[in-house]
């Protein structure tokens, strides 16, 4: 609900602070007086598209300033928690413009864009006038407009879901066939690469294991005499004696040497024989190692040519695959796994094929009742409006609410249209192309007081002039009907009617002055007791009001009372 406005420097206001509470409240006033400025400012503040020049001459900026209350299952919220500014029970929205056409605004003194302004405003205000084309006279809306009449919010979020779901199936289902036909434009690349890797089953590691025993076995071939004659010098071969025995000849004629010689001479002997113990124990230890790399290094050419084709067929394979020699056993499951996409792909896709059907068929079945519902509703909402038109002096009138086939979507499958004829055996037809400004206007009104009723009310309702071009009696029933919608939230009507005037719970007048720098100004003035009497008066007499406009306005204020 809107609960205050505040206007500064806005094209003839320097200043206006207003505030509106639930129920009807009517802004009346003389023609020019400027009561489509406050609605340009509200639309400006709400970021809608209108006239640039807002800013008063003279003044440096224009600024709006709009109070919302939020309920806590309003809309709004959602849009607030979708661009990430603060909620509470109060939306303040801000915007200003400059003489040159900038604009900026803020919600919640956050700043945002004009596109969440406009976000928000869906939710926030509702304008209707005789040239609305967001109503009755857009056929894209009547299907929006017949589902919120019917309350069939379930029933589309079911039907939204499934077509998603089969949105979904149809395409995983394309994925999965572009991904075979791919697979089998390079089948015969697979299975022969498949096989190759098969055959040399590479091993993680074995490029760099086959690389140092080549390296080592090419070693042995050069270094293998060499150490072979270290070995036997350790060792000694034939009527030669090896270091080890040379050692331990003379350990054995130092120990015999000792035995000789004094106790105390004999002491002097002992580090010695100690030393050559060691040694001989050292050199047991390295001529056992070399023996063992003499017997590793005797190379067989074999072994080594056999090794050295395998270290090249690796990387030669990892060459033509372009991937290090190591990750040829993944590349393998890669390539066995692609390859047994093919082998499973029929079934797949008839697997998939029959999801989408299956999907299909849930949202046909799910639109199919969305449809039979909306045709119910269609029955009731000609009814309804038939009863609304009646008193509005369109009694021989006809309203139809026509569904015809429509291509699939999220939405069902229908196309709704709203047809009138305003004279008995006329055909149906457009309600712009009918219908008389006028009685648009009692159109869309009976239309929101059906779908108020339907309980799709609430919110601020705005109506423009909706009662241009009838009076009297019809009149009346337009201002009751406007009342009555208005028991659902709220409601603002601009009006030159003074039957509609007269069902105001809140009466505010516009009007046109001099400033006392001499420039014209507009300011608006809440009407209450012998103020609001003189206005609807005015509104009935013209210029000159008599003690007879006074008495018929009394009893209009009366009876919107009773």
């Amino acid at each position: 609900m809107l609960r205050g406005l505040t206007i500064r420097d806005m094209v003839l206001i320097d200043a206006l602070e207003l505030e509106f509470g639930p129920g009807l409240s009517v802004l009346t006033g003389e023609t020019g007086a400027g009561k489509s400025i406050l609605l340009d400012c509200l639309g400006f503040v709400l970021g809608w598209r209108g006239r640039a020049d807002l800013v008063r001459p003279g003044a440096d900026s224009g600024e709006v300033v709009a109070v919302f209350d939020l309920s806590p299952e309003h809309p709004a919220r959602e849009i607030l928690a979708e661009a990430g500014l603060p909620t509470g029970e109060e939306l303040i929205l801000r915007r200003t413009n400059a003489p040159d056409g900038r604009k900026a605004a803020w919600v919640n003194d956050r700043r945002v864009s004009g596109e969440v302004l406009r976000a928000l405003s869906a939710t926030l205000v509702d304008l209707h006038g005789q040239n609305d084309d967001g109503g009755l006279l857009n056929s894209r809306g009547h299907r929006g407009l017949l589902d919120a009449f019917a309350g069939l919010e379930d029933r589309l979020a079911a039907t939204r879901a499934a077509w998603r779901a089969w949105r979904q199936a149809e395409a995983e289902a394309e994925e999965a066939r572009k991904t075979l036909a791919a697979a089998r434009a390079e089948e015969d690349y697979l299975r022969h690469a498949v096989a190759e890797l098969a055959a040399l089953a590479p091993e993680p590691g074995e490029e760099e294991a086959l690389d140092a025993r080549r390296r080592l076995m090419q070693a042995g071939a050069r270094v293998g005499d060499l150490l072979a004659r270290a070995g036997a010098a350790l060792a000694g071969q034939g009527a030669a004696q090896g270091a080890e025995g040379h050692l331990a000849d003379a350990l054995r004629w130092i120990e015999d040497a000792a035995d000789a010689l004094p106790e105390e001479a004999r002491a002097r002997l002992a580090e010695p024989m100690a030393a050559l113990g060691r040694a001989l124990d050292e050199a047991a230890e390295a001529q056992r190692a070399v023996a063992g790399l003499v017997s590793d290094l005797e190379v067989d050419p074999m072994a080594l040519d056999q090794a050295e084709e395998r270290l090249f067929a690796i990387r030669a394979l990892a060459r033509k695959h372009g991937v290090p020699a190591d990750n040829l056993p993944e590349l393998a499951r890669s390539l066995e796994a692609r390859l047994g996409a093919i082998d499973g792909g029929e079934a797949d896709a008839r697997a998939r094929a029959a999801a989408v059907a299956e999907a299909r068929a849930t949202w046909a079945a799910t639109a199919a009742r969305l449809g039979e519902e909306r045709r119910a509703a269609a029955l009731r909402l000609d009814a309804a409006m038939a009863l609304e038109l009646a008193p509005l002096r369109l009694e021989k009138a006809r309203f139809q609410t026509v569904i015809a086939e429509a291509e699939p979507g999220p939405d069902g499958a229908d196309a709704v249209t709203f047809m009138v004829s305003t004279n008995p055996g006329a055909p149906p037809g457009a309600l712009n192309r009918i219908a008389s400004g006028g009685e648009m206007s009692r159109f869309l009104l009976a239309l929101k007081v059906c779908l108020t009723g339907a309980g799709a009310g609430g919110g601020t309702l705005i109506f423009d002039e909706i009662d241009r071009g009838v009076g009297g009696a019809t009149a009346d029933a337009v201002g009751r009907r406007l009342s009555a919608l208005a028991q659902a939230g709220q409601v603002l009507v601009v009006t030159h009617s003074p039957q509609v005037a007269a069902q105001g719970r809140a009466h505010l007048r516009v009007e046109k002055g001099q400033a006392p720098d001499g420039t014209t100004r507009t300011r608006v003035v809440p009407l209450g007791g012998d103020e609001r009497l003189d206005e609807v008066a005015r509104m009935l007499a013209g210029e000159t009001v008599t003690e007879a406009a006074r008495a018929a306005a009394r009893a209009l204020l009366e009876g919107a009372e009773a």
